[in-house]
């Protein structure tokens, strides 16, 4: 028998699972916005144009999609692998369970991953 689970409690479960694998340290905060870099302002206009409606950027509490908040800075994503860039890269682009995968020119893409490293 199969069972289905709804998208917040898949949610629920990541984010439950993002702090199992911080333990008890609280997440880094963000960079403040006054202190970004140019790069990093483009990366967050991307980041609102075809990210924001499905991930809370400075929460690891789930919107549609995992909250963000230092992806960049823990072990592991909310899928268990190493957040690096590359596979940070591959998810954008391919997708990953319910998230549609997202093309972005090579500009775009390094904006973007400059703001993750903000978050």
């Amino acid at each position: 028998m199969h069972t289905y689970r709804s998208a917040a409690s898949i949610a629920v479960f990541c984010a439950a699972g993002l702090f199992m694998a911080l333990g008890c340290k609280s997440l880094p905060p963000s960079k403040p916005e006054s202190q970004w870099t140019p790069q990093e302002a483009r990366g967050a206009v991307v980041y609102k144009s075809g990210c924001a409606r499905c991930h809370y950027p400075t929460t690891t509490q789930g919107l549609n999609g995992p909250g963000l908040q230092a992806i960049t800075k823990v072990p592991a994503m909310p899928s268990g692998a190493p957040p690096t860039d590359e596979r940070l890269v591959n998810v954008i682009v391919h997708g990953r369970n319910m998230m549609p995968g997202t093309q972005l020119d090579s500009q775009q893409m390094q904006d973007l991953l400059a703001y993750l490293h903000t978050l």
